[in-house]
């Protein structure tokens, strides 16, 4: 993967990954209950979860774009389509409710299940990673070296921002209840704007 590619990716992989969804907010409740240190359990569990789900869906993709330009482009409209579609209904959403209820289970081995389940288990991280990973992938190079460089870049990005939003856990959660719908706006419009973009990036 080039360099410039590489690093486009990984902005995007932050946008993405700044975004509330199932993991960040269990993430977010395991660092306000059992503090930072324990929920990297949590988090270790789900940047597994993703990295495993990414992966497939970057080898599955691999090999249709290889074998087909056409599918190459149907895909990235389609894909960028889809995130345009996501990022509208992000904006006009409600603020979430950061609510929790009853207790977790404190146990290690209970909080890496809790992570790897919720990222395993979550459909829209697979139509998210579905949709925008073909613009980063190259069917003239290694599919499997493509495939390694976007799980583990992800993982790592994503490790990082929900390591910082459990050691915040206190400070982030009431901010997400009065300023969540300005937070929903911003996060859709990064949406819609990389939407636009997917189909003409080269």
């Amino acid at each position: 993967m080039p360099f410039d590619t590489w690093l486009l990716y990984l902005i995007t992989c932050f946008g993405i990954a700044v975004v509330p969804g199932p993991n960040a907010l269990l993430v977010l409740t395991h660092g306000a209950i059992h503090g930072s240190r324990k929920t990297l359990f949590t988090i270790s569990g789900g940047v597994l979860g993703f990295a495993v789900v990414l992966a497939l869906c970057a080898l599955g993709l691999g090999a249709l774009i290889q074998a087909s330009a056409t599918w190459f482009t149907v895909l990235k409209v389609v894909g960028g389509l889809y995130l345009i579609w996501l990022g509208w209904g992000l904006w006009r959403s409600a603020p979430i409710n950061l609510e929790s209820t009853g207790t977790t289970s404190s146990r290690r081995w209970s909080l890496f299940r809790q992570g790897l389940v919720s990222a395993l288990s979550n459909p829209k991280a697979l139509l998210l990673f579905t949709a925008f990973i073909p613009p980063f992938l190259d069917p003239h190079r290694s599919i499997i070296a493509q495939t390694a460089a976007i799980a583990l870049t992800y993982a790592v990005v994503e490790f990082i921002v929900e390591y910082m939003v459990a050691s915040a856990a206190n400070r982030v959660r009431p901010w997400l209840a009065r300023a969540g719908r300005r937070f929903n706006k911003v996060c859709g419009g990064f949406f819609v704007a990389f939407g636009l973009a997917l189909p003409i990036h080269a």
